[in-house]
C-alpha cells in the first residue's frame, strides 16, 4: 500500500531586470523539499505548475509504501 504527499510552494514575480528570479529561487527552493523528502523515503512522482497575476504555484507530488 502507498502514502501519497503533495508540497505546494507559492512565489511572487518581483520588479527586476532579471526575467529568471523565479526560476533561479524557486529552483534552490525545490531542490530543498526534494531532499528533505527523499531522506524519509519520499519519492517524486509528478509536479504541477500554475501561473497566475504576478505569481506561481509549484505542486510535488510524492509517494512512498506505507510502513506497517
Amino acid at each position: 500500500m502507498k502514502e501519497y504527499k503533495l508540497e505546494s510552494l507559492i512565489y511572487y514575480s518581483k520588479l527586476t531586470l532579471d526575467k529568471e528570479h523565479i526560476l533561479k529561487s524557486s529552483s534552490q527552493d525545490i531542490q530543498m523539499k526534494l531532499d528533505e523528502y527523499g531522506k524519509n523515503g519520499w519519492r517524486l512522482v509528478s509536479t504541477d505548475v500554475e501561473d497566475f497575476g504576478m505569481g506561481m504555484y509549484f505542486y510535488l507530488y510524492f509517494e512512498r509504501d506505507l510502513k506497517q
